[in-house]
């Protein structure tokens, strides 16, 4: 009796652990088996698809064919056998060599000229149906991404509604997943000890539950799906998705920054008051900090050897700068009541301030369809084309995420209220608050700390620096005004400063 192998097939491993083709594929085979007195020597089954080349148990299979180890095989059907025309001509090829292939299911006679063209004729048939049901998938596949929609398993931090819905955030997994972008952004940690402070906090993967490996948490930290935009890596090719960011598009840029080494957080063994921030005029350099005798602190800079700086010195030349900052009681009274008037027409600038927006959002839509039919009429290639459209993508999702923040805090005569405010407070803040707090307060409202030999040099940022000018000036006049006429002023002074920030950071973005 002649010895055959037995070949059987599904398309996914789920097919094979939870269907019965598999079993009613075997029961087929060895009934036809039985009938025509053929005898199995060994079972292949494999549980991937036929229409790539490539299948393990299907190659293995081939090759013990070659060496004569069985003198022919039993397949299902011929789509069992090969979905596409190169593993097809494989096995044309053992058929020509007087290998014996029997189909259990399809009446063909091999070995004949009319058998073997109907076989022929039914593996081309399937390897067309392969290419038609891969072209349908790929067009319904592509046309949810331009739906904005992602018609894969939903990313950490999202769960699924269903076939045509968006993805939503999870409730559980959401926050956790803004955390860790929030905390790799300090520049304080990096992935190795984010993964274990995640893993701490509870966020484990959506497959295996477990906790995220390097490698996932480092591909979710680079996922712009978390801002709202669909990145297909293996295309490299860019959607707008209407799923809800839970990032900003700002916190997501510092994040990849970090990731490339733009920004380096920087870890110090002595964590001195004024540690980096003071430089010497003559060399350029920071002072660095030395402890003397246990209890002194000075500021050295070691390239001029005899320039030295006591910190009680800088504090104090602080201090003074801080306390120009101040108003009064009255001055503050007035000041709020000068600020409501102002703000008087508030919703009229929000709105013009939302027509902008608006305006700048149909720009970038424009600019998109213009890339389109650029790309369509040839005239420039598909990487080009891919690196401008993220890039329009995100300069859109910046200007949704300021529509949708918009408030009376973006009014010019809010952000000059609020600077004279933390102006106000600065000085007590930097007097009681610890050292942290103190360096925080330093730098929001100093721009250069200078020691000009044994002299500290503070330049303030604006519009602190024209307050303390305009406060400076006021000393001796003979007549300083009224509580109201210098509340007036430190507004004027505030809201001019910032109106002209406004602008130019408006201008930039055009520029950009």
């Amino acid at each position: 009796m002649k010895q055959y192998f037995a070949y059987i097939r599904v398309s996914t491993v789920k097919q094979g652990e939870h269907g019965s083709s598999l079993q009613e594929q075997r029961s087929a085979i060895e009934a036809y088996a039985s009938r025509n007195s053929l005898s199995i020597v060994a079972w292949f089954e494999e549980t991937e698809t036929a229409a790539k080349q490539g299948r393990t148990h299907f190659t293995k299979m081939l090759a013990q064919l070659e060496r004569g180890i069985a003198q022919g095989v039993i397949i299902h059907k011929i789509d069992r056998s090969a979905r596409n025309l190169k593993d097809w001509a494989n096995l044309g090829d053992l058929i020509d060599r007087g290998i014996d292939v029997h189909f259990a299911h399809d009446s063909v006679d091999l070995r004949s000229r009319g058998g073997r063209l109907s076989a022929d004729i039914q593996a081309v048939v399937a390897a067309d149906y392969i290419r038609n049901l891969r072209d349908e998938v790929k067009k319904g596949y592509y046309g949810r991404l331009k739906q904005g929609l992602f018609p894969l398993p939903a990313p950490i931090g999202y769960v699924d509604q269903g076939k045509g819905k968006p993805k939503i955030p999870d409730p559980i997994k959401a926050p956790l997943v803004r955390e860790a972008f929030e905390l790799y952004a300090t520049g304080t940690v990096g992935l190795k000890d984010l993964r274990v402070e995640m893993a701490k906090r509870g966020l484990t993967s959506t497959r295996t539950k477990k906790p995220l490996s390097l490698c996932g948490i480092s591909t979710m930290l680079n996922n712009p799906f978390y801002i709202g935009l669909i990145h297909i890596k293996r295309t490299n090719e860019t959607y707008n998705g209407i799923h809800e960011p839970l990032i900003s598009k700002a916190l997501f840029d510092r994040v990849q920054a970090i990731l490339r080494g733009k920004l380096v957080a920087r870890v110090f063994k002595h964590d001195y008051l004024f540690r980096r921030m003071v430089r010497c005029t003559a060399c350029g350099y920071h002072l660095i900090g030395e402890r003397h005798k246990g209890q002194y602190i000075y500021y050295r800079c070691h390239q001029c050897p005899n320039l030295y700086i006591r910190e009680e010195d800088l504090d104090h030349a602080v201090q003074i700068q801080l306390q120009l900052l101040q108003w009064d009681e009255r001055e503050e009274l007035r000041a709020k009541e000068e600020a409501v008037i102002m703000a008087g027409e508030g919703e009229a600038e929000l709105a013009r301030l939302r027509s902008s927006l608006k305006l700048r959002l149909a720009q970038c839509d424009d600019r998109l369809s213009r890339l389109t039919d650029a790309y369509i009429d040839q005239t420039i290639d598909k990487e080009l084309f891919e690196n401008r459209k993220r890039a329009v993508l995100g300069e859109r999702r910046e200007l949704l995420d300021r529509l949708e923040t918009l408030s009376t805090d973006d009014l010019p005569v809010k952000m000059a209220f609020d600077h004279l405010e933390l102006g106000n407070a600065a000085y007590y803040g930097y007097k009681n608050g610890n050292r942290d707090e103190k360096r925080g307060m330093v730098e929001a409202v100093t721009s250069n700390f200078v020691a000009e030999g044994k002299k500290p040099v503070i330049t303030l940022k604006s519009p602190w620096r024209e307050v303390a000018k305009w406060r400076v000036s006021l000393k001796g006049a003979p007549h300083r005004g009224t509580p109201r006429d210098r509340a007036k002023q430190l507004l004027n002074i505030a809201l001019a400063v910032a109106k002209e920030s406004k602008n130019t950071s408006i201008a930039k973005k055009k520029v950009a």
